[in-house]
């Protein structure tokens, strides 16, 4: 998940919890805005996480070059 995503998943979840007051026979949209923040926050601490791993692997890869020359025959 993308932090996109897990923003989008935390930002949906508040407002069914906090701004539908329709309830369904068989579904509590309160219960699923809860569900949908908590999923939405840990996918946001997984990327991040993701994201710190891939920037110390990038980090760790640096290339050293060395050059050397032969002069040409005569």
């Amino acid at each position: 998940m993308s932090v996109g995503i897990s923003a989008l998943l935390v930002i949906v979840g508040a407002i069914l919890r906090f701004a539908v007051s329709w309830s369904g026979n068989y579904v509590d949209l309160q219960v699923v805005g809860v569900i949908f923040m908590i999923g939405g926050g840990v996918g946001l601490i997984a990327s991040i996480i993701v994201a710190i791993v891939r920037r110390r692997s990038q980090r760790a890869a640096q290339v050293y070059e060395e050059r050397r020359y032969i002069e040409p025959p005569r």
